[in-house]
């Protein structure tokens, strides 16, 4: 056997957004990071209505103000060629050039994470490690069992800061300005 043939028999088959495409609609949360498919099942009740809520209160702030979009799961976010992901909650400020007719290419300016029983490792390790690494400039990962949010803010070394918790509010700090989401009204 030849080193050519030794090294695509060791290399895996790192899939990308041509494969994506072709998973099943079938009510599951389909992403692909670093090459590789993961799948985790559709989110429950309480977490679309904690996500409604936050996505509410982005909305008015930022999307009725024609500051940016608000998008909510699912929806297809392209961060590079082997990594496509559906985060909870999209937001896009003024740079509409990423949004394309099927999906978001590129990094947005906020990526919020609903965590749930059976995505909490998930979200909290390896799509927060890929969205440290894409330069996501803001992430937040809501806790709805410990009714708070963590933050987390790139900063200017590539890495997220030690991230803060919040427990009344969370406030994201985009280029328009600040935008406050009230976490009490959140939880209801």
């Amino acid at each position: 056997m030849s080193a050519s043939q030794e090294t695509i028999r060791q290399s895996p088959i790192r899939l990308t957004y041509r494969e994506y495409v072709l998973f099943p609609v079938d009510g599951n949360r389909h992403e692909i990071i670093d090459g590789r498919h993961y799948m985790n099942a559709a989110p429950n009740p309480r977490h679309q209505t904690v996500s409604r809520h936050i996505q509410f209160q982005l909305y008015e702030q930022l999307e009725l103000k024609g500051l940016g979009q608000v998008f909510d799961a699912p929806i297809d976010l392209q961060l590079t060629e082997w990594d496509i992901v559906q985060p909870d909650l999209v937001v896009v400020l003024s740079r509409n050039q990423i949004i394309t007719s099927t999906k978001i290419k590129g990094v947005p300016d906020l990526i919020v994470e609903i965590l749930s029983p059976s995505n909490r490792d998930y979200d909290e390790g390896l799509k927060k490690q890929l969205y440290e690494q894409a330069s996501v400039p803001e992430l937040w990962i809501v806790d709805p069992e410990e009714r708070c949010a963590w933050q987390y803010r790139l900063l200017t070394e590539g890495r997220y800061a030690a991230p803060v918790r919040c427990s009344q509010e969370i406030t994201f700090a985009g280029a328009n300005g600040e935008t406050t989401v009230d976490l009490q009204q959140v939880w209801c």
